[in-house]
Parts: structure tokens; sequence; C-alpha cells
């Protein structure tokens, strides 16, 4: 049940901070949201985010950090939760990892 909880915790911060993303960074360049790692008692979040173009994922986590505490107390605002977890933001290198590999493929397969 604690595990249902989080998943649906997870996925209603995903939610939200790509919501806060959207609304307040620049569009150049574009950044996803693209999973939560929630720790098991909820304290602790990491958001990782991708972008587009790939080489400006470090300006993206530049941001995020930038303004962590606004997205905490968006999250506040927006969530209804009687603890909001620490947010710590990171690239999301399987992603783009994943990409790397789908690429990969296509080549293989056109060949």
């Amino acid at each position: 049940m604690a595990v249902d909880r989080n998943i649906k915790l997870a996925g209603l911060i995903k939610e939200l901070v790509a919501t806060y993303v959207r609304n307040e960074a620049n569009s150049d360049p574009l950044i996803t949201i693209t999973n939560i790692d929630l720790s098991p008692d909820a304290r602790r979040a990491i958001v990782f985010a991708t972008t587009i173009p790939d080489d400006k994922e470090q300006d993206a986590v530049v941001f995020l950090k930038r303004n962590g505490t606004e997205i905490r107390n968006y999250l506040k605002k927006k969530a209804r939760l009687k603890n909001i977890p620490h947010l710590e933001f990171m690239v999301d290198a399987g992603e783009r990892h994943r990409q790397h590999i789908d690429e990969l493929t296509r080549k293989i397969e056109s060949n």
C-alpha cells in the first residue's frame, strides 16, 4: 500500500514540476521532466530531466536548481501535501542512452 502511495505521489510531483517548468522556463532549451525517484519515506525526490537540444542539459539543471525553492512552493500550493520532499535535480542519462540505442537500431535496420 505504501508503494502505491509513493508511485502516485511521484506521478503527482512529476506532473506539477513539469507544469511549473512549462510555465516558467524559456523554450530554449525545451526541458522535459522524465522521471521522479522518490525515497521510501517521501522526504527526498530526485527529478530527472532531459532537454532539446541535448547540449543544453547542464543549463536546464542550473535553471532547476536555481528555482528549486520556487518549485517546492509551487508544490506546496498545488499538491496539498503534509510534507513536501526535498528536491534534487539531475540529467536523465538513461533517456539519452535509450535515444542513442534507438538511433543505432534505425541505422542497422536501414542497411
